[in-house]
C-alpha cells in the first residue's frame, strides 16, 4: 500500500479529517524543506490488514510534536493485505531502505519486524507485549511499544456481554487464526465462561475466507451471542453484523466503528489515545532515546460503547448498571 493510499483510506474513513485537524491546532512553526540531497527520518508502519481510522490520531499527535510527513520526516507503508505470508518480505524492505523506526500494526507484523532487525527501533502496538519482551518496564534491545490489549481484557469482555444479556448462555467466539492472537486471550475467555456459566466455542475464520460456512456452523451450534476475538483483519466484519441481526444475535466486537455499523456492544483500550502514544515513543527515539530504555505502556484507558438501536431491535433491555458504565451510547 502506497502512502497515498493510506492518507487517502484514513481521511476518508474518518469523514473530513485533514480539515477539522487545521482548525483545531495551532498553526505550525516554519518547518522548511530539507536541503538537497539531504536525509529526513524514515517512519516505516507494517501492516497486517487494512488501517483503521483510529492510526489518524498517530498523525495528529505526530503533527504536534513537530513531525510533518515530507517536510521534516517520511512515512512509509507496507501492507500485507491479510496474507500473513507476505509479512517477512515487507519487514525486509522496511529494513532495506534504512527506516529509522518501525511501527508494527499486530502480533503476526509485529514478530516479522523483530525477526528482520535487531538493530532499528521497533514500536509495536495492537499487541499483547508480553508476547515480545520479558520486562515491560524495561524492554531492552531494540523494542518498545504501546499494549493494545491484555489478556484480563478477553475476559472483561465476556463477562460484559453476559452482565448486558444475562440469558446468554452459548457464545460463538470468532478468531482469525492468522492474526496470531495471543494464546492468553483464548484461555482468558474460557476461564471468564466457565465463571459466568456459560459455554464458549471458537470458530475460525481468516480474513479472507467466506464467513457463510462458519455461520452456518455457528446456527448448528445454536449460539445464542455471538464475540469478536480481536483479529487485526476481518473483512467479514459487515457479513457478521448482518448474520447477527437476521439471527437475533446479541455481539461484543473489537471497535467502536463496528457497533455503530449496528454490533451490540464493545469493550477495548480507547484506540485514539494508544496510537496518540505510539507517536510520543517515535518522538523520543527519533530525537535520541534507547527504545529498550522507553518502558512498553498498557492500556490505561478504555471505553464501552453500547448500540441501543440494536438492542431495540434484538428485543434486549440493557440493564442500567451496564448502561451506567457506558462511555458511549447510540441511540
Amino acid at each position: 500500500m502506497r502512502r497515498r493510499d493510506f492518507v487517502t483510506v484514513l481521511a476518508g474513513a474518518i469523514g473530513g479529517w485533514p480539515t477539522a485537524l487545521r482548525a483545531q491546532q495551532k498553526p505550525m512553526p516554519a518547518l522548511g524543506k530539507p536541503e538537497p540531497g539531504s536525509r529526513v527520518p524514515v517512519v516505516g508502519v507494517l501492516l497486517y490488514g487494512a488501517p483503521e481510522p483510529a492510526f489518524a490520531a498517530f498523525l495528529e499527535k505526530f503533527r504536534e510534536l513537530g513531525w510533518e510527513d515530507g517536510r521534516n520526516f517520511r512515512l512509509e507503508i507496507r501492507s500485507a493485505d491479510a496474507q500473513p505470508d507476505r509479512l517477512p518480505g515487507l519487514a525486509a524492505e522496511l529494513v532495506r531502505m534504512k527506516a529509522d523506526v518501525i511501527i508494527p500494526w499486530a502480533t503476526n507484523a509485529t514478530r516479522a519486524a523483530i525477526d528482520a532487525t535487531k538493530q532499528i527501533p521497533i514500536v509495536m502496538t495492537s499487541v499483547d507485549p508480553t508476547a515480545f519482551v520479558t520486562n515491560i518496564s524495561h524492554p531492552g534491545g531494540n523494542v518498545t511499544g504501546v499494549a493494545g490489549f491484555t489478556c484480563e481484557v478477553a475476559a472483561k469482555r465476556l463477562q460484559l456481554l453476559k452482565q448486558a444479556v444475562p440469558t446468554v448462555t452459548r457464545i460463538a467466539a470468532l478468531r482469525n487464526p492468522d492474526a496470531a492472537a495471543s494464546h492468553c486471550d483464548v484461555q482468558e475467555t474460557e476461564r471468564a465462561a466457565e465463571q459466568t456459566g456459560v459455554e464458549v466455542r471458537f470458530f475460525l475464520l481468516r480474513a479472507a475466507d467466506d464467513p457463510a460456512p462458519a455461520f452456518a456452523e455457528i446456527v448448528d451450534w445454536r449460539a445464542d451471542a455471538l464475540l469478536n476475538i480481536p483479529s487485526g483483519a476481518a473483512r467479514w466484519v459487515a457479513a457478521m453484523i448482518a448474520f447477527a441481526a437476521e439471527r437475533r444475535l446479541p455481539t461484543m466486537v473489537v471497535q467502536r466503528g463496528t457497533v455503530e455499523a449496528g454490533g451490540l456492544m464493545s469493550y477495548l483500550p480507547d484506540r485514539r489515545e494508544m496510537y496518540r502514544r505510539v507517536a510520543v515513543h517515535v518522538d523520543k527515539i527519533l530525537k535520541g532515546a534507547n527504545p529498550g530504555d522507553i518502558p512498553v505502556e498498557l492500556p490505561t484507558k478504555y471505553e464501552l460503547v453500547i448500540n441501543l438501536k440494536t438492542a431495540e431491535a434484538l428485543g434486549i433491555t440493557i440493564p442500567l448498571a451496564i448502561l451506567a458504565r457506558a462511555d458511549v451510547v447510540i441511540e
